[in-house]
């Protein structure tokens, strides 16, 4: 296929002329286009088609599909449909009132050719400078950030129901490839086991049958991998994915090949390495609190300025399992590319770290958030002698005691095998410790010095500063913006599944939050411009009763 090079398209006037009739005060997707343009351009998706072959459906007018069908949570099928027959939409997409539309398969189509490119971040950069050049977001103004769950396109598994389905997904799809071999290699009885979907309800209750069948899979699967890998099989056939994933899954749940026995809960892979399904092998399963579940995390990034709509600037998707404080950096770079870092940004203790705070200070950005306090006991103790108490001098490499003694070791090293994460060791001169007045204020150690343990200057300083500033009035009247976060969060997820993802895979995934961020911003400039006021705080009958009596 070939992309048209057309720019843009004039609407056309009998679309118009319909959709003035049908809509006379317009409606979301005219609006949309009245107040925002065309938002995307062919020449924004040149690099995804080759310069030859038979024409292709305009990529300008595919974007905005997908989003549209966000918007009204349409399937493929449900969505080139609307093309077809809806009047509002040909006036968004300057389609003729005519138009027959096209294949449903061209969404998925689209939707691939952004994956292999990389260009899935494009569509929300796009959108994004839109609303710049309306002048609805504003740059170096403020903005928040916050995470969501979400629950990926699986279904739950217990481990057996687990490496029996994977051996049996296994087997389907060597026997796509290479039927022949598989035939040849057929166990007599893995027909009875494998054949049909693998249901919970079906496998034995008995504690002692259903290890029998534990062991049966594993040594199936062995026997699996062991006929893979002799001289004659096939090379094509040992590089398989499904195999690589039958071998992965089985050194993740048993012990052997050998002795095959079932792994112990405790010596199982740690939750950010362990596979859930055969089909779904980048979900991981999470615990947050009381919520646990299995699939990958969504970060969104809102504007916040009072005077303007509150729109998202950026979205990341991560594995369910990943520290809000790793993707602070990632957030910042990503603004940064769009020209959009903030002034302030609004964030909560998870996303807040000494390394952040220093990271955001060389961007230019006010991280404003709550800092972990100091946890060590002196500080939990009203005449302890903590951090606080003591003078660092940091060009003599010295710290000075609350009685004035001197430490004698100063040993910056790296903690944390690979994460390079650099603290430095602090010693005090035990003969100095031993008869002090203030040791029982100081350190719970028998017969040892103090010690203690701290970070690099700038991270050390930062984190001080940023621990005195939060205990403080102002500090407390600007990180309560950081509340409204939790209203985006809620219109993703109630107003267009945010927490459900529709396809498998991180990367699919993450062009579904794309879009869904895309879409909410559409529905919220056409808010802005109809004078629609935000949406309060909800509160039950309950609570607006007891509010009024007050």
């Amino acid at each position: 296929m070939t992309l048209d090079p057309t720019l843009w398209y004039v609407i056309p006037d009998a679309t118009v002329r319909a959709a003035k009739r049908a809509f006379p005060k317009g409606n979301r997707y005219m609006t949309m286009y009245d107040t925002l343009g065309p938002i995307f351009t062919n020449p924004d998706f040149a690099d995804l088609y080759p310069r030859r072959g038979h024409p292709a459906e305009a990529p300008a007018r595919l974007a905005l599909v997908l989003v549209f069908q966000q918007i009204e949570h349409l399937s493929d099928a449900d969505a080139a449909e609307a093309v077809r027959a809806r009047l509002d939409w040909k006036y968004a997409l300057a389609l003729e009132i005519d138009d027959p539309g096209f294949d449903s398969t061209i969404l998925g189509d689209f939707r691939t050719r952004l994956l292999t490119a990389g260009a899935e971040s494009r569509l929300l950069t796009i959108m994004v400078d839109t609303l710049v050049d309306a002048g609805l977001v504003r740059t170096r103004g403020r903005q928040r950030s916050d995470s969501t769950h979400v629950l990926a396109n699986l279904r739950q598994l217990t481990r057996m129901t687990l490496v029996a389905e994977t051996m049996r997904a296994t087997l389907n799809a060597l026997a796509d490839t290479h039927p022949t071999w598989l035939a040849a290699h057929l166990a007599p009885d893995w027909a009875e086991r494998y054949a049909v979907r693998v249901e919970e309800y079906r496998l034995p209750k008995a504690a002692a049958d259903r290890q029998i069948l534990e062991t049966t899979i594993g040594q199936d699967g062995y026997a699996l991998l062991d006929a893979v890998a002799a001289a004659d099989t096939p090379p094509d056939l040992r590089q398989n994915p499904a195999v690589q994933l039958l071998r992965q899954i089985w050194l993740q749940q048993y012990y052997g090949p050998h002795d095959v026995r079932w792994r112990s809960e405790d010596d199982l892979p740690p939750h950010a390495q362990m596979i859930r399904s055969p089909y779904e092998t980048e979900a991981r399963f999470a615990t947050k609190r009381q919520t646990t579940w299995t699939g990958y995390k969504v970060h969104l990034t809102e504007t916040c300025d009072d005077d303007q709509p509150h729109l998202i600037t950026n979205v990341e998707t991560t594995p369910a399992t990943t520290n809000d404080v790793c993707v602070t950096d990632t957030i910042h770079t990503h603004l940064a590319a769009r020209n959009l870092l903030p002034q302030e940004h609004l964030l909560d203790s998870g996303y807040m770290a000494a390394e952040v705070l220093v990271t955001s200070q060389q961007q230019g950005v006010d991280v404003i958030g709550p800092v972990l306090g100091d946890t060590s006991w002196q500080a939990r103790q009203p005449d302890g002698l903590d951090i606080r108490c003591f003078v660092i001098d940091w060009d003599a490499q010295q710290v000075t005691c609350p009685v004035g003694k001197r430490s004698v070791r100063w040993s910056p090293r790296t903690t944390r095998a690979g994460a390079s994460q650099e603290v430095i060791g602090v010693q005090f001169d035990p003969d100095d410790c031993q008869d002090c007045a203030l040791r029982a204020r100081c350190t719970q150690a028998k017969t040892g010095p103090r010690t203690m343990k701290l970070r690099p200057r700038d991270q050390h300083e930062t984190l001080q500063t940023a621990r005195q500033r939060q205990v403080t009035e102002a500090f407390t009247q600007m990180y309560a913006a950081r509340a409204g976060i939790e209203g985006c969060l809620s219109q993703g997820v109630r107003a267009f599944g945010l927490r459900a993802s529709r396809y498998r895979g991180q990367a699919k995934t993450h062009v579904q939050h794309i879009l869904i961020a895309i879409a909410i911003n559409i529905v919220r400039v056409v808010a802005w411009v109809q004078g629609i006021p935000r949406a309060t705080t909800r509160q039950s009958s309950f609570a607006r009763l007891v509010a009024s009596l007050g």
